[in-house]
């Protein structure tokens, strides 16, 4: 036979049929050829023709063929039983390609790209490169004298694929063969671009993909196990899913589904919104909001200061002046950028090529933004966080350098400047964070889907403003699993419910103890749970504890102010007790506004000679505001106006306005740190009980707001002698000779501590100052059992908080117990405990009552 194959021509009766254009077909192995020549010239017969093996792969079964016009043959007839009754011989498997010798880089198997005289049948190994062969058929052979839809009308044609062959009258040869899936492949054989003995390293723009476990060797032939057996690769980070870092696609289904709920939440958004701007001025929403397309046209003009409530407009502009003013600052701070840009690229480039290099800038221990490892890994992912940084510093700088601006509008401008820097960071965009392409990888998208979905749900639960899902809510019910220390209400009015817990001594000590919380937030911060509760901590060491809890105000109560939170507060709350215990002392506990509270209430009581308070404990309270760090941002006239025009036409401050005040303190941890969770990553929020806590608003009725923001934030009247008038008193702290325990945090960005210690230098009784780790809230919770944090200790009181600072003995641990300690010379003796209800006051309902159960936003 021949080496070379005889020239191929084209069949007239194909040439009919077939398309005018006919791929060539690839060369096929002489006896291939061979045997088809010889069958073309023998006479057709009605039969399947076998098809030609090749070595190395899988013989396959062989079909009936489309009926010819053919004489018979007895030959032919004995040739179809013969081949009914002997099996089709199997054919040697190729032998699997050697495993190249281990090296320093990864095991990869040494492939030479074959020349290809062969067709492309699978099982070849030289073929693995080409990954169709996985996962489509072979293309069908034009056979001469067989149209294609002879070919199909052949009956049994599919019926026959992988069964035996039935006896036949005589081989044919004309007939289509069928089409055949390959065979998979080891995974070990993979065709490279060409024969390198090192693996290829992945592309530096994505992230770091999860290391493939080795396959198990045979014990046979010491080759790798076939797919099927191959280990599966193990990532680095599971995904919940399980999807191990593998690339998933969309599930239709799913997707299906999912837009489905989407379309129907956004239907509920939008039908909320129209009925929203269809309500009538005395609603309180639509002609009051500037932007409410109910609102007249002709209104527009008078209100168009409320289209910039924070100022803002005018901050930037007269910082904006100033800075050119200066252009050689302002060139200086530009060529010091260009110089960490050029630093950036050379050190980029550096690791492009393989090499080590140190980051130009990098971010603050406490920045949680960039806590994923491909930002460290991948060197365009670290090159845009460092150009981020560079960028953020440079700006920055910048506001921060102008010089000549007013002090007040210095801090707003940092502070919004800061707002803008954080809002572009690049982990809070997609494409940017290398974690949300790695998990819309992993996910197939549905990590998106989902986000959208829980955007627009927090849309629905605040009703058209987005509140952002900080936890669980339904993890957490107060009452059941939080706020659950045993008492009972025993007394209640307009503004407030009076909590008495029940003993848990058999003895307490004489004097009760009254707790006044901040109307701001809602007092079971100090009763999270039993662990880190610090009023169950108290009735433990043997007092009698009675708390406030605030009504959540609605319009009703928006003509209450300071004075009446003081009558129907403490006041009110200082007869209950003595209704209940029989005692006409107590000792008094204010957190926050409550404390200033509190010392507005002993200066009033001063002056009308009433000591019923015997000691007086502050926490983190203001009552000097000459300096209040950042708040001071949204306290000028133009603010408080656009405030209080919107506290009338509503009747209170709405709670989400102050919880989003609060939380832009600090936004990369309240605020962007649950966008890039909830939306881009698509994760349900973590049960917290704390951001539960934190999420659990109040309102604020304007009259009481307003007197407070403006009296205390804005002209900082009680600090000064008959600066506010309480009841027709005139208000003087100095006049307090109430023994003062005072606590304020180191990292407080609400109470600054420096501006709590003045009041060290107000009072005139004595004072005991103590200095506690963390801030406005983990200083203040921090029971001993935990073990955590630590704080400060001086008994010398300087007129200069940092010479108080430098004299300090810093001590591990709680706070709590040195409050216990100077408690005790003003708690009294030990009497038999009071249980509540035993006194003239009886139970009105459980602890924590009702008051406290309301929420803004469910």
């Amino acid at each position: 036979m021949a080496d070379t194959p005889p020239k191929r021509t084209r069949s007239p009766r194909v040439s009919k049929t077939a398309p005018d254009t006919v791929a060539p077909a690839p060369t096929q192995p002489p006896k291939a050829l061979a045997a088809k020549a010889a069958a073309a010239k023998a006479p057709a017969a009605k039969t399947a023709a076998p098809k030609a093996q090749v070595r190395g792969t899988t013989p396959q079964p062989a079909t009936k063929a489309a009926p010819v016009k053919a004489a018979p043959a007895k030959a032919a007839a004995a040739k179809s039983a013969t081949a009914k009754a002997t099996p089709a011989p199997k054919a040697k498997a190729a032998p699997a390609p050697k495993a190249p010798a281990k090296t320093s880089a990864a095991p990869r198997p040494k492939v030479v790209r074959a020349t290809p005289i062969a067709p492309p049948v699978p099982g070849a190994p030289h073929l693995k490169a080409h990954k169709n062969l996985t996962q489509e058929p072979l293309a069908p052979m034009p056979v001469a004298g067989v149209t294609a839809e002879k070919a199909k009308a052949a009956p049994g044609a599919a019926r026959g694929a992988g069964k035996p062959a039935k006896a036949a009258a005589a081989p044919a040869v004309a007939a289509k063969a069928p089409r055949r899936k390959a065979t998979p492949l080891p995974p070990s054989v993979v065709m490279p671009a060409a024969a390198v003995p090192d693996a290829p390293k992945p592309p530096p723009f994505m992230p770091a993909p999860a290391p493939k476990a080795e396959a198990p060797k045979t014990e046979a032939s010491g080759a790798e196990a076939p797919k099927a057996a191959a280990a599966k690769p193990v990532a680095k980070d599971t995904a919940k899913d399980g999807s191990n870092g593998e690339v998933r696609l969309p599930d239709p289904v799913e997707m299906t589904l999912a837009m489905n709920r989407i379309a129907e939440q956004a239907q509920r958004l939008v039908a909320d919104f129209v009925a929203r701007q269809a309500q009538t001025p005395a609603d309180g929403t639509a002609a009051a909001d500037p932007m409410s397309i109910a609102a007249p046209f002709s209104s527009l003009p008078a209100n168009l200061s409320n289209l910039d409530p924070f100022n803002l407009g005018g901050a930037f502009m007269e910082m904006t002046a100033r800075l050119m003013a200066d252009p050689n600052r302002l060139i200086e701070a530009q060529l010091g950028l260009w110089q960490d840009y050029l630093a950036l690229w050379q050190r980029t480039a550096q690791r492009l090529m393989g090499e080590e290099a140190e980051p130009v800038i990098s971010p603050a221990k406490e920045d949680k933004r960039f806590k994923d490892k491909s930002w460290e890994e991948s060197a365009v992912f670290d090159f845009i966080k460092q150009s981020y940084l560079l960028t953020a510093k440079y700006v920055q700088t910048a506001v921060r350098g102008v010089e000549g601006l007013e002090g007040k509008t210095a801090k707003k401008v940092d502070f919004f400047t800061r707002q803008f820097v954080d809002a572009l960071s690049p982990s809070n965009f997609p494409l940017t964070n290398p974690e949300v392409l790695r998990v819309t990888l992993e996910t197939g998208g549905d990590n998106l889907l989902k986000g959208l979905e829980n955007l627009l749900s927090d849309l629905e639960r605040g009703r058209g403003q987005l509140a952002i899902s900080m936890t669980d809510y339904a993890a957490f019910e107060v009452g059941r699993n939080i706020a659950v220390t045993p008492g009972k209400v025993v007394f209640q009015n307009e503004l407030m419910q009076l909590i008495q817990y029940a003993p848990l001594t058999e003895t307490v000590h004489k004097t009760p103890l009254l707790i006044i919380p901040p109307w701001i937030n809602k007092f079971y911060i100090l009763d999270l749970k039993p662990a880190n509760s610090l009023i169950r901590w108290l009735t433990e060491q043997g007092y009698t504890v009675f708390v406030i809890s605030w009504v959540n105000p609605n319009e009703k109560l928006a003509a209450k102010d300071f004075e009446d939170y003081m009558v129907e507060g403490p006041l009110a709350a200082l007869d209950a007790i003595k209704d209940a215990t029989g005692e006409e002392g107590v000792n008094a506990i204010g957190y926050c506004i409550g404390g200033t509270l509190l010392s507005g209430t002993l200066a009033y009581m001063a002056a009308k000679k009433d000591a019923r308070i015997k000691s007086a404990m502050y926490l983190v309270t203001l009552t000097d505001f000459t300096d209040v760090g950042e708040l001071s941002v949204f306290i000028d006239e133009e603010q408080l106006g656009a405030l209080e025009s919107r506290m009338k036409s509503r009747g209170y401050l709405d709670g989400q306005s102050m919880a989003t005040t609060f939380n832009m303190l600090r936004s990369n941890d309240l605020i962007w740190s649950f966008v890039v969770n909830n939306y881009l990553l698509g994760k349900d929020p973590f049960p917290f009980d704390l951001l539960y806590w934190n999420s659990d608003s109040t309102r604020m009725p304007p009259a009481m707001h307003s007197f407070y923001l403006r009296n205390m934030y804005q002209k900082n009247l009680l600090v000064r002698p008959g600066g506010i008038t309480l009841k027709g008193v005139p208000i003087d702290l100095r006049t307090i000779k109430t023994p003062t325990f005072m606590l304020s945090t180191r990292e407080d960005h609400i109470a600054p501590w420096k501006s709590t210690y003045a009041a060290t230098q107000l009072y005139g009784g004595p004072v005991k100052f103590v200095l506690a780790a963390s801030g406005h809230i983990a200083g203040v919770v921090n029971p001993p059992a935990a073990n955590k944090y630590s704080h400060f200790l001086n008994d010398a009181l300087p007129a200069s908080a940092d010479d108080w600072l430098a004299g300090t003995t810093q001590v591990p641990g709680s706070w709590w117990p040195v409050y216990a300690d100077w408690l005790k010379q003003y708690a009294g003796p030990q009497v038999p405990a009071r249980t509540p209800g035993d006194g003239k006051l009886k139970p009105i309902e459980d602890a924590p009552g009702s008051y406290v159960k309301v929420r803004v936003v469910e």
